[in-house]
């Protein structure tokens, strides 16, 4: 790693989310200066203690990111619009948004544009999102920008957690949209974090361009039947059928695009497009770095679901 890490200054974009925050204090216990961006500074008190200096920004406000590039040496890029709506929704974060934020890079003589971008990314993906993801790579690439592209699976706290885990835990039943059997890859956030902090950190960077998975594959369902075994409970899904999620995502298009888009991609065919991590066994070798497997996320997260009820019953 580079010595004059610790005097350099980095922006990060999307600094409350689920890869944003532990970034941020991972560069903080570096003794990195950060500037952690994020719309509702009041998410942020916790990373403001530790030393951050917090602002609000929005990538639906190019004057408030340019604003936020002044000063900055390294820039991390980790807000998406995948669930937005209104002035929120992808076509402005992931697109227009991410355009100017890589112009007021330039303009600031940023050194270095870490992107987290998505596995998937490709200029014919059949789901908008991951066709602008692509898109924004290649607009990086003609930035003259020094960059660095992540390509991170599903985020466990995400697809695993928020979207199934978390319902299941809380009513005793998973909600799935189709029938929820393609496998595919999850990665945990905070492995992704790490990953991170290297690439920007490190002079130069370990990688140009970098597929980030974590280990197996797992179906929709078998995730859910992964926290009803480590909750002790039975396992029992309610199905959300193909055809009428399609429907619900034609209606809903208009009115919450980001609620739409989530109801088009699951209600694909298993085969629409490949969600398998090719990097195997020989990526934590790679890396250096162990990577966390879906099975200790979700004890994780049934172990402090547990811990919480309690605390609110003895309050």
């Amino acid at each position: 790693m580079a010595s004059e890490s610790v005097t350099m200054k980095i922006l990060v974009v999307g600094a409350t989310g689920a890869l944003g925050r532990p970034v941020v204090k991972a560069l903080l216990a570096q003794g990195v200066a950060v500037r952690a961006v994020c719309r509702h500074p009041e998410h942020a008190v916790d990373l403001a203690a530790l030393g951050a200096e917090v602002c609000a920004g929005d990538l639906a406000d190019s004057a408030s990111i340019a604003r936020a590039c002044l000063g900055i040496d390294r820039v991390l890029a980790c807000a998406h619009g995948l669930l937005g709506r209104g002035r929120h929704r992808s076509e402005i974060i992931d697109d227009r948004g991410h355009r100017a934020l890589i112009a007021a890079a330039r303009a600031a003589a940023v050194q270095r544009f870490v992107y987290t971008s998505a596995y998937g990314a490709a200029a014919d993906n059949p789901i908008d999102f991951f066709r602008t993801k692509w898109v924004i790579e290649q607009c990086l690439a003609a930035s003259g920008l020094d960059t660095v592209v992540l390509r991170p699976t599903a985020f466990m706290e995400h697809h695993a957690h928020r979207f199934i885990g978390q319902g299941l835990l809380a009513t005793g039943k998973a909600r799935l949209i189709g029938p929820g059997t393609k496998a595919r890859n999850f990665v945990c956030a905070e492995d992704v974090a790490r990953v991170a902090v290297r690439a920007l950190l490190e002079d130069p960077p370990p990688w140009r361009c970098l597929d980030v998975g974590g280990p197996g594959h797992f179906s929709n369902v078998e995730v859910a039947a992964l926290y009803a075994r480590a909750a002790g409970n039975p396992l029992r899904i309610q199905h959300l059928p193909r055809r009428l999620a399609a429907m619900m995502a034609a209606l809903a298009r208009p009115l919450h695009p980001g609620l739409a888009r989530v109801l088009h991609l699951s209600s694909l065919p298993d085969e629409a497009f490949d969600e398998h991590f090719h990097g195997g066994t020989d990526f934590e070798a790679e890396l250096g770095l162990p990577m966390t497997t879906l099975e200790d996320f979700v004890r994780r997260q049934v172990d402090a679901a547990g811990a919480a009820a309690r605390a609110q019953s003895s309050a």
